[in-house]
């Protein structure tokens, strides 16, 4: 069976996908034989809006690479439809601005656990960090190709053709991109060999106007996806728990006595489910900490030093040669390449 813990898709939009055409037949034959095994069906998928795993896709193309997952995650997005995203879906429809499409992305692991948001404000506009959560290269350009060509065309259904939000992805551009409908605004508005996968909209384009605007029925929605939310929390792994509170957390709480205490576990209770999850909390924390660094560092206002001391480092020094380890760069260096 389906183990709802494996990051995956929106059910409804992958029987949308399976029933286009976009795909080819093998691949089509290969998903259903995988379906017969997992004991389901599309019907049963979207009756309990189940999410669909993200290791299906692997299995059913076994030699994915970065290119193909890449140009996979475009033909992926050209099948979205407005109402393809389960609880999100309502409230899409009646957002006000793009900045309210935008704040949807916070309700992310109601549909989706395979990929995270990290929010990132400034007076310039809004940078928002995509990282997937496959544990597979492939799998991962896959998932933020999609959640980010998918937005771009909301975008356009919304809010009308919003050419100053762009599309940044971390790795070389394939070498031919996929023939879509899109494919004009997809050439001005993304762009590879990023040092951060990450989606940028600029301060005045956030409140442009949507189409359908229903500020009442979008509260609603909001407040009703929240409770969701809330009530999930206790079926979310305890990884996603973790980098919940990383998150949030002020830079000398990230630590395993201020997570446990948090999660009113001990923390060998905590390093032994985590361990059981194929983690650890230190990879978790670096994994934080080196996301967070990439992302603040785009942001060209704000000094390394500064950056440093918002991740909790003594000394810039420290911080510098701990960044050169994750990328190979100095953060200098990362910020002019």
């Amino acid at each position: 069976m389906v183990n709802l813990n494996d990051g995956g898709v929106p059910p409804l939009a992958f029987v949308q996908l399976l029933q286009s055409q976009a795909l080819d037949p093998d691949a089509v034959a290969r998903l259903r034989s995988i379906m017969t095994r997992e004991g389901t069906d599309e019907a049963t998928l979207v009756q309990h809006d189940v999410q669909v795993p993200l290791r299906w896709f692997r299995e059913a193309y076994p030699e994915l690479d970065v290119d193909q997952a890449t140009l996979l995650g475009f033909v992926f997005a050209e099948q979205a439809h407005l109402m393809s995203f389960g609880p999100l879906s309502f409230p899409l429809v009646s957002a006000g601005s793009v900045a309210e499409i935008v704040e949807l992305l916070t309700y992310l692991p109601l549909i989706s656990t395979a990929l995270s948001p990290q929010f990132h404000p400034t007076e310039q506009g809004l940078t928002v960090g995509l990282t997937g959560h496959a544990g597979d290269a492939a799998l991962d350009c896959l998932v933020v190709t999609y959640c980010g060509s998918t937005l771009l065309r909301m975008l356009d259904m919304l809010a009308g053709e919003v050419p100053t939000v762009t599309l940044h992805l971390s790795w070389p551009a394939p070498a031919v991109l996929p023939q879509t409908n899109h494919e004009d605004v997809l050439a001005r508005r993304l762009f590879f060999d990023a040092p951060q996968s990450f989606l940028h909209i600029p301060a005045d384009t956030l409140h442009e106007a949507c189409r359908f605007s229903d500020p009442v029925a979008y509260r609603l929605a909001i407040d009703d996806l929240q409770r969701t939310l809330d009530e999930r929390k206790g079926t979310t792994s305890f990884s996603e728990k973790v980098r919940r509170l990383l998150e949030k957390a002020e830079p000398g709480q990230r630590t395993t006595q201020w997570v446990a205490r948090e999660l009113s576990i001990s923390i060998s209770t905590l390093k032994r489910r985590l361990s059981e999850e194929g983690t650890s909390f230190r990879a978790l924390h670096q994994t934080f900490l080196r996301e967070r660094a990439m992302l603040r560092l785009l942001d060209r206002s704000v000094s390394v030093s500064e950056i440093a001391t918002e991740l909790g480092y003594s000394d810039l020094t420290n911080f510098s040669h701990t960044f050169k380890r994750w990328t190979g760069c100095s953060p200098r260096e990362f910020r002019h390449r």
